[in-house]
């Protein structure tokens, strides 16, 4: 983000009207409106041209030349001037050429102005001012302070107009000792009481991150004007002080001298985006706006990455217009701006055209275009850009993002190929980042061979202690279920945090070593660290992944009454446990919850809630909760269309999916899967095939679900020879639940011949599945083939086989009550099954007496 810096000469705008400084709670509208400003004619500067060289024809002496030098608009006309003052033998003319020094500055060319200051022949403290500030102005603090060693050593006393330039290096370097050293020298010089030096000093202290020292020389200063407190509230911001900078604010407006300016806003805005205060940085602008300041390139510059963390599309586009009619599209700072803002809310196609048209081609521009089409799942336009990259040069950033890229997008093949022409490309080096994600790609993959390759890298870099990489190590080698290698990896780290334990609790917790977790949590204390939401959070998922759905829970309930309340990634973690044990009751708790957090709106949140309450068997609040969501993602419209398709409800699924199309969404397998359930229970045969078809124009690669799906279809449609025609064609083995699909739609269409040849393939492959036998035994049934239907039913009785008993639960309160048939495993089972007589005794009496009311009828 462009830092804002102090004004060194301050224009002195109206007054604004008397405002309320305090942070507004809501909203306003930001006012965006086209200046009313006249196009300026192109005769202008060419007159002007002709006027500069006009002046060259006459007998002029040093002054016309500084006039001329500081009014060239182009760098080739400096240059002729510059010519000129040679054929005219103003060589080592020191006025002259410090001009020279200061025009090339100017127009960025540092090599020409090295190269006129190591010819001059005299060089007084002027000349070492300029060519300092062409240094500093440009970033290159380090050769600026090496040329402050070399003007201390020349016979050159110090005046006050070095310092403000001397201490801008100091703190482009941030290096406060330094700092302290230059204050020593400006109070050896006397120079401590201008007011110039001062604010320079403020502003050096600020950037070092000395607040105190900057106060300090504030209340020395005998004369404090507009840039004095300007100084002062940019130290503030930029060391997270932020709502003592509105205060200082709000001071300077009961002022005289020193009214709040665009400065002065500017650079409380700034703070507050910089330091995470993003709703309050956008409040401020219209705060401003409001006291007659309109924002230009440097205010907008620092707002739009508060926009972009928003994901504020709508304000995005109207900054976007204002800068185009106001002119900063010029500003490069703004532009990444806005590229970052469209990348953040996902509208790649603006972020391109911004990219394309108007911004500085540089490693920069190309890394944000990168991360943006890795976001948002495009990896093949990023890695197009990156390609395109040879002339701009690639950056270690630039391999970073394409590796964690592929890796966020599970292309972990691509992403560790990738890490391995990294490795052979000359000027980069695998930085802690990079083999962090190319870690997390071994993780997901749990491939422990090349997670351990990527280990030795990382000793050879000597990073494995590096507190990142070693977190990733222990992640790796615990999601590949090597726990002691994992221990290891984390005996290893030198500095140890509590992301680091909390690694190594959430690696014991999924692999179900669930006795160890006390003990670590008592060592984590013991080395200073106070478990977090993190480690609960990581502990509930362990037992989430291996199945203990109860004490999960418990863990949950645990939370909410301690001081570690849960988060909204609790929330996401706990609401499968939910799902699975289908106990709605419980499910509606951590809704509430996540009501009362503000997490519902969530679109992660509320697919999961979906997701829920389908599995839970209430389709209505299904429907409720994604109604509810301001903003469906791809998770939440494909949570939404399982739904759906579990609860038979195919003609809405077909309708959703048609919506989602016409909405631009880009179907993924899951898309395609829940949406062919749905055809399949609409008994939509050829809307089914239109899909299916379909996923190839998406690039999505039929699974065994998908065509499962297709075989069900048609089975039940009754088109039994064209669905056993798709699993004869299918280019990988057909397994038991396509089989089972086939062998169902033979059932029910009583083809017999069919289904015997399903039923065949379909017990060799489960020989051991009573199911298998049971729905022969129904085809031959429904066929009135009793004699097969006897040998069927001895044959499971021969092989001792039973099926599998029915199976009902319900929910009292806290407690879960499972039930299956003949089941008298149950502490109540006395109690039941006396109730269950006397329900059997009430319904014999209730029949009976109907009968007996018709036979009097």
């Amino acid at each position: 983000m462009l830092g804002l810096q102090p004004q060194t000469t301050t224009p002195q705008p109206p007054p604004p009207p008397q405002h309320d400084f305090n942070v507004p709670r809501k909203p306003t509208n930001l006012s965006f409106q086209s200046p009313n400003s006249t196009p300026q004619s192109m005769h202008l500067s060419t007159a002007a041209h002709h006027t500069h060289l006009s002046l060259l024809d006459k007998q002029i002496d040093s002054s016309t030349y500084a006039s001329l030098l500081e009014s060239c608009r182009t760098l080739n006309l400096g240059k002729q001037v510059h010519a000129h003052t040679l054929k005219t033998g103003f060589h080592g003319h020191e006025f002259v050429e410090t001009k020279l020094l200061q025009m090339y500055g100017r127009f960025g060319c540092l090599d020409d102005a090295n190269l006129v200051f190591v010819k001059m022949p005299q060089r007084n403290l002027y000349s070492w001012t300029a060519i300092l500030s062409v240094h500093v102005d440009h970033g290159y603090f380090e050769e600026a302070l090496s040329l402050f060693e070399k003007l201390q050593l020349d016979d050159i006393g110090l005046e006050f107009f070095v310092f403000p330039v001397v201490l801008k290096l100091c703190g482009g370097l941030r290096v406060l000792e330094l700092g302290r050293q230059l204050h020593g020298v400006v109070i050896k010089y006397q120079h401590v009481s201008n007011i110039y030096v001062g604010n320079a000093l403020i502003d050096m202290y600020g950037k070092c991150g000395s607040l105190d020292d900057a106060k300090k020389v504030l209340a020395s200063m005998t004369e404090i004007d507009r840039v004095s407190w300007n100084s002062i509230v940019t130290a503030c911001a930029a060391n997270g002080k932020v709502y003592e900078a509105l205060g200082l604010l709000e001071r300077m407006s009961c002022s005289e001298n020193s009214k709040p300016n665009l400065v002065s806003w500017s650079a409380v805005i700034g703070g507050f985006a910089q330091n995470g205060y993003d709703k309050e940085a956008l409040e401020l602008l219209c705060r401003m706006q409001a006291a007659g300041f309109e924002p230009n390139a440097r205010t907008l510059a620092s707002v739009l990455p508060a926009c972009a963390r928003l994901q504020n599309l709508n304000l995005g586009k109207e900054i976007h217009g204002y800068v185009t009619r106001h002119g900063f599209m010029s500003n490069p700072f703004v532009v990444n701006g806005l590229v970052d803002v469209y990348r953040r809310c996902a509208d790649m196609g603006s972020a391109l055209k911004i990219f394309s048209g108007f911004s500085v081609k540089n490693v920069v521009s190309y890394n944000t275009m990168i991360v943006g089409y890795c976001e948002n799942g495009n990896v093949e336009k990023a890695k197009e850009l990156f390609d395109q990259m040879e002339l701009v040069g690639k950056d270690t950033i630039s391999w970073n993002s394409m590796i964690s890229g592929y890796a966020d997008n599970l292309l972990f093949d691509e992403a560790l190929s990738m890490f391995r022409d990294l490795l052979m490309e000359e000027g980069i080096e695998a930085d802690s980042f990079t083999l962090g994600s190319v870690l997390a790609a071994c993780a997901d993959m749990a491939s422990l061979r090349r997670g351990k390759e990527v280990h030795a890298q990382a000793v050879v870099r000597g990073l494995h202690w590096n507190t990142f990489v070693g977190g990733a190590l222990v992640e790796m080698y615990s999601k590949c279920e090597d726990l002691k290698a994992a221990q290891l990896a984390f005996d290893g780290v030198t500095e140890r945090d509590t992301a680091t334990w909390n690694v190594l609790i959430s690696g014991y917790a999924c692999c179900n070593q669930l006795e160890n977790i006390q003990n670590l949590i008592q060592k984590m204390k013991g080395d200073g660290f106070e478990p977090n939401v993190y480690t609960w959070n990581g502990i509930i998922s362990g037992h989430v992944e291996n199945g203990h759905n109860e004490l999960a829970l418990r863990l949950f309930t645990e939370m909410q009454t301690s001081s570690l309340r849960p988060d909204i990634y609790t929330v996401g973690i706990i609401l499968p446990a939910c799902a699975r044990l289908a106990t709605i009751a419980r499910g509606k708790q951590v809704h509430a919850h996540s009501i009362r957090r503000g997490y519902e709106l969530d679109v992660h949140i509320g697919a999961a809630l979906v997701d829920m309450y389908a599995k839970c068997g209430s389709i209505k609040h299904a429907m409720q909760v994604y109604n509810r969501i301001s903003n469906p993602n791809l998770v939440s419209q494909n949570a939404m269309l399982t739904a759906y398709a579990m609860h038979g409800h195919g003609d809405e699924g077909i309708a959703l999916f048609r919506n989602m199309l016409g909405n631009g969404f880009r179907p993924d397998h899951v898309t395609f899967l829940s949406v062919l359930s749905s055809c399949v229970h609409a008994g939509a045969v050829e809307t089914g095939r239109e899909f299916f078809d379909l996923m190839a124009y998406y690039n999505v690669t039929p699974s065994l679900k998908h065509y499962t799906c297709i075989v069900d279809l048609l089975s039940r449609a009754g088109r039994l020879d064209k669905a056993y025609e798709l699993v004869k064609k299918i280019p990988r083995e057909p397994d038991s639940v396509m089989w089972g699909a086939l062998l169902g739609g033979c059932v029910i269409w009583g083809n017999v011949e069919l289904g015997e040849i399903a039923a065949e393939s379909l017990i060799e492959l489960e020989p051991n599945n009573t199911g298998n036998y049971v729905l022969l035994a129904n085809l031959y049934a429904y066929a009135g083939r009793w004699h097969d239907l006897a040998r069927t039913r001895q044959m499971i009785k021969d092989r001792g086989m039973h099926k599998s008993p029915g199976c009902s639960w319900i929910e009292d309160r806290e407690d879960i009550h499972v039930f299956l048939s003949c089941d008298k495993s149950h502490e109540k089972t006395e109690d039941i099954y006396t109730t269950l007589d006397n329900l059997n005794t009430h319904m014999r009496t209730g029949l009976e007496h109907v009968y007996n009311c018709k036979n009097i009828a």
